[in-house]
């Protein structure tokens, strides 16, 4: 039975960690509407194409109302950050999400990445001398990919690194699909909730440098600012977002680079192509998570199909930054592939807000892991490397290395 005669199950699964499912092919060329069946049991519809994927992200019909009474659930307890309460506070489009974006994003400039490059750096050396301290092999994904980001958001918000793990496991339960029940999934996100509110009425009394008290200081919404219920669950969602992310792409990257040494040698001998390196990873992602999900409250057309009313769309970035059509040798890593323009951070007015943040987290990973660890490889075969199931973001479980 062809793809475009069959209801897949999504996530499609898949054993290999760096490489896609050969169902992406095949739904790109003859089936890039296709019919799928989630976690939850409910039906939606998946993109594939890079044209389809790019026109849905940028059409203000398909929505991120997820909890409308016809949008399908991701998972059968709810589907995590996608579906709950607290994703809907932060306004979803017109003036309101322009208004948003504009507040926050101050922090994530070009300069002010520039201006936190020389602290980035300064984490991943020490955070690689402790790997080579414990000796090899390590797990570059527990003792780097992880705490990097987690450091650097915390500094950003201005929120103690001793809390860190419990925020680790808040931002699991709001990120996986499938591990956690609906009950542990709510006292975690009501626990989070509380611990987001306790530190804005602490950066109230005391402000500090950082982002949530300089949006504390804006005021509220008569005078332009947000109120407190947005300030809290901006904190939330910069938190989840801001590490888990780019925690789990580190380990990606780093693997994919090492799968094939050349790549590393490469790199080794020209750091200059380290910027457009990052960019061929994160399109080359085969396990980027779940996608983004849409949901229209009217009939809409894409890629030749009439969408009904209540139809719930995953956009697979993942998939369309394979196309043919929008890559020349779209399966082939190229280090040098300049222009690149991937949708691994999404595309039009819901694109990554921390894409800044993850690109120079990503770079300087790499140039501190290249002048530290020049000798660098897997400590398994690219076939032993397993992902981590269920999440809505792709990683790895492990990235056993030695240098």
């Amino acid at each position: 039975m062809s793809v475009n005669e069959q209801v897949l199950s999504y996530p499609i699964p898949n054993d290999a960690a760096l490489d896609p499912p050969a169902e992406w092919a095949e739904l790109r060329s003859g089936c890039p509407v296709a019919h799928v069946k989630l976690p939850s049991g409910d039906a939606a519809k998946l993109i594939t194409r890079y044209e389809d994927v790019k026109q849905v992200l940028a059409d203000p019909r398909f929505t991120r109302q997820l909890t409308a009474p016809d949008a399908a659930r991701l998972s059968a307890d709810g589907g995590g950050v996608f579906n709950s309460d607290v994703a809907q506070i932060i306004p979803d489009s017109g003036d309101g999400h322009l208004h948003w974006r504009r507040l926050v994003g101050k922090w994530f400039t070009a300069k002010r990445m520039a201006a936190m490059r020389p602290r980035m750096a300064q984490i991943a050396e020490d955070l690689i001398d402790d790997l080579v301290k414990r000796g090899a092999p390590g797990d570059l994904r527990a003792a780097l990919g992880f705490p990097l980001p987690v450091y650097v958001i915390c500094d950003m918000l201005g929120v103690p690194a001793e809390d860190r793990d419990r925020f680790s496991y808040w931002s699991d339960t709001l990120l996986n699909l499938t591990r956690y029940g609906k009950e542990e999934i709510e006292a975690a996100q009501a626990e989070f909730f509380q611990y987001m509110s306790d530190l804005i009425t602490a950066k109230r009394a005391e402000p500090g440098d950082d982002l949530l008290s300089e949006l504390l200081a804006a005021g509220g919404p008569d005078d332009g600012g947000l109120a407190d219920l947005q300030i809290i669950v901006t904190g939330m969602a910069l938190l989840v977002a801001g590490h888990e992310t780019t925690a789990n792409m580190i380990g990606k990257m780093v693997s994919m680079l090492l799968a094939d040494r050349a790549r590393w040698e490469a790199l080794k001998a020209d750091p200059s192509l380290i910027r457009t390196a990052v960019e061929e990873t994160l399109r080359l992602d085969a396990n980027s998570g779940f996608g983004l999900p849409r949901y229209l409250p009217v009939e809409a057309e894409i890629g030749g199909e009439t969408l009904p009313k209540g139809t719930t769309v995953i956009c697979s970035m993942a998939a369309a930054n394979r196309d043919e059509s929008a890559f020349e040798d779209a399966a082939e890593m190229d280090l040098t592939r300049s222009p690149n323009a991937h949708l691994a951070f999404g595309s039009g007015a819901h694109s990554c807000l921390g894409q800044s943040l993850a690109r120079t987290e990503l770079q300087v990973v790499l140039e501190v892991l290249l002048r530290k660890l020049p000798g660098l490889e897997l400590a398994v075969p690219v076939a032993e490397l397993e992902r981590v199931e269920g999440l809505a973001v792709g990683g790895l479980r492990t990235v056993p290395v030695r240098w």
